[in-house]
């Protein structure tokens, strides 16, 4: 096997990323600082029309932080998908919350309507869908049925960085959103999130909340966290916010190529897209007929050369760690996709030949097991 592996997911730093890191490393200035304000604003500018945006340590600490800020707390229900990762669960419980898990569509991997309304109880405070993949949830049911019953809604965006829904960026379309800034995102500050706000109250916990409960040094108003994003981590971001969009542009041409060339293939389902959407392709996701998935996954690997990843493996009304909330579920399509989705690589990094090689592997594997 000569040919180069093709990773799955690959993240993307390069000179001007290293140049900003060690500017901040020379100006002494490591901590939250003016490049954090500076991430902020330039962030909030590029994706989320303006609107108040603060910076943190991670994904997770956007969403727990935000849910709190929000006002979400012990006794609470927060209605959420099982088909994602556990973050979005785990955040809701930390608050002191339950996650009450709901089905999903199975053509956008988002959370189902039908599924969503029949969740609703006297406790439920708000509704956390996730763009998952980086194709935003169904914005105008579940948005409607939120304001039918007076419920929030709280965005996770963690995979979603410039899509829309009708013109509509994410991150503007609740009460809060969250983007994760991990490595393998569509852009990263190494590490990090932000938290994109409606309403100034919000923006304003979030800073408190972030930073040991107090905006003014010493001047402690609640119980907070340490969850500040360093000057160094934003530098980095700030380098990717100019980069962002034509890693996007390649996504969607690497995916619209997939599309393409997978097109016809028994055993095979292509990433469907709404017409009011705009997908960022954090993931290309494919259905494959049951029991063909895992040992396409493993031939891709073995004998092509090609990583691939199930995004997720065990819903989390499965895990050992959120199932207490969720005693005798049964989720069909959450259940069935997560026997069925493969990631097949579509990063920005992927050489010339790539996708035709990622084609080729998935035609001839499936074809040898026809």
């Amino acid at each position: 096997m000569s040919a180069e592996f093709i990773p799955p997911a690959k993240p993307i730093i390069g000179d001007d990323e290293r140049a900003a890191v060690d500017r901040v490393l020379r100006s002494g200035m490591i901590a939250q600082g003016p490049e954090v304000a500076a991430f902020e604003s330039e962030f909030a500018e590029h994706f989320v029309n303006g609107r108040a945006t603060v910076a943190v340590n991670s994904g997770t600490s956007g969403q727990h932080l935000g849910l709190l800020a929000a006002g979400v707390g012990a006794g609470d229900e927060v209605i959420v998908p099982s088909f994602t990762f556990a973050a979005t669960g785990n955040s809701v419980a930390l608050t002191g919350a339950t996650p009450v898990f709901a089905d999903i569509d199975p053509q956008t991997f988002t959370l189902d309507p039908a599924s969503v309304r029949a969740a609703i109880t006297p406790k439920t405070k708000g509704i956390m869908p996730v763009h998952l993949y980086g194709h935003p949830y169904l914005v105008d049911q579940i948005n409607a049925i939120a304001e039918e019953h007076g419920l929030a809604i709280y965005e996770d965006a963690a995979q979603a960085h410039g899509a829309s829904w009708d013109g509509r960026p994410v991150g503007t379309l609740g009460d809060f959103a969250m983007f994760s800034l991990y490595p393998t995102k569509n852009m990263t500050s190494g590490e990090g999130g932000m938290v994109t706000c409606a309403t100034e109250e919000i923006a304003r916990n979030v800073r408190l909340l972030r930073n040991q409960g107090m905006e003014t040094q010493y001047a402690n108003e609640v119980i907070g966290y340490n969850a500040r994003m360093t000057d160094v981590h934003a530098a980095i971001g700030r380098v990717q916010l100019t980069k962002v969009d034509a890693w996007t542009a390649q996504r969607q041409a690497n995916a619209a190529a997939l599309t393409a060339g997978l097109a016809g293939i028994a055993g095979v389902t292509t990433p469907y897209v709404a017409p009011q959407a705009v997908h960022v392709y954090h993931q290309y996701t494919i259905r494959v007929d049951a029991g063909e998935r895992d040992r396409l996954r493993d031939a891709l690997k073995t004998e092509h050369n090609v990583g691939s990843g199930v995004y997720y493996p065990i819903p989390n009304h499965r895990l050992p760690s959120l199932a207490p909330f969720a005693p005798g579920l049964e989720l069909p399509e959450t259940e069935k996709a997560a026997s069925e989705v493969l990631s097949l690589p579509v990063h920005p990094s992927l050489g010339e030949g790539d996708v035709d090689r990622i084609i080729a592997g998935v035609t001839a594997v499936l074809q040898a097991g026809a």
